[in-house]
């Protein structure tokens, strides 16, 4: 069973699933000083929206947003314990996360400027992993609420939460289609995750990876046409980076994929993919092309930084 957030071959999860509303206000995020390594190549090309990310930069793990080319970083939260796994929402105004503030991992919302946040379950055990709908109504999570890690889906206010999978092996990491027909996940068995896609009422799963490693971290294209994820042995790297069909076929490695990388995100024009690797020694944020080419780093910290989602 996974703890905290699949992090490098750590594989972290938090979960469990939502009911409350407790409201909580916070100040707006103040823009870092601090400057960003940004590649100068990046500069010229034109790069929209927003990835958030969380790190550990200020002595805690916290929640970040930054341009897509690695500038204007600013820090969205600031508490004493941690938030983290944030997801921003598909038309980029909101981002969900984990946060243990209230004693255990439980998922929130909050404005894109770190305001506003807003408690979203309230369980005894872990609620985590964060995914949006693609018309932003309803958020799929996993969760233990009921003794194993499954995938649940809930209202974005918190309300009428429903599980989604019911099978003896733990679920994680949903990822909703871009058609809100689907959902891709991970599914445990034999001592392996995989990734299987269902309808998004939780019927109909499908196996689309079955091998010796791990298969996690599935990422929809948004066309809907491709999966990326990460490919690893069970406990330890090399962690390649992969593309798939939809449908399990053309499966086949991204170029220039040495020591660990991690938690693929396509861009919101289906051009690039960011993810997290510590190829240089330390987890940063990685930029490239979807077919791999030009990869370039987007933050540069002595800390980790990790789980990177990218919106409007």
């Amino acid at each position: 069973m996974f703890r905290k957030n699949f992090v490098p071959l750590v594989l972290v999860s938090i979960l469990t699933t939502a009911c409350g509303n407790d409201a909580d206000l916070v100040t707006p995020a103040a823009t870092i000083d601090e400057p960003v390594s940004t590649p100068t190549s990046l500069a010229e090309d034109d790069i929209g929206g927003k990835i958030v990310f969380y790190s550990g930069r200020d002595g805690n793990d916290e929640i970040y947003i930054m341009n897509a080319d690695g500038g204007d970083l600013a820090r969205l939260t600031s508490n004493s314990v941690r938030d983290f796994g944030p997801a921003i929402s598909p038309d980029g105004s909101r981002i969900a996360f984990t946060s243990e503030r209230d004693g255990r991992p439980e998922i929130y919302v909050m404005n894109v400027d770190g305001s506003q946040v807003t408690r979203l379950t309230t369980n005894t055990v872990y609620d985590s992993h964060s995914a949006w709908s693609p018309d932003g109504t309803r958020i799929a999570f996993v969760s233990e609420r009921d003794g194993n890690e499954e995938i649940y889906v809930m209202n974005v206010d918190g309300t009428e939460p429903q599980r989604l999978t019911d099978d003896p092996a733990d679920d994680m990491r949903p990822n909703w289609s871009p058609d809100g027909t689907r959902i891709a996940f991970n599914r445990k068995h034999d001592g392996n995750w995989q990734i299987y896609v269902m309808e998004a009422d939780g019927s109909n799963p499908q196996r689309l990876t079955e091998t010796e490693k791990w298969e996690v971290f599935p990422a929809w294209s948004p066309d809907g046409s491709q999966l990326a994820y990460m490919s690893s042995r069970p406990h330890g790297p090399p962690a390649e980076i992969r593309v798939m069909n939809a449908d399990g076929s053309n499966d086949h490695p991204l170029p220039g994929m040495g020591t660990v990388n991690e938690n693929p995100y396509w861009s919101p024009d289906g051009t690039r993919i960011v993810f997290q690797s510590n190829r240089d020694g330390n987890w940063e944020i990685y930029l490239m092309e979807a077919d791999g080419g030009n990869q370039l780093r987007l933050t540069d910290d002595p800390a980790g930084d990790y789980w990177p989602s990218w919106g409007p």
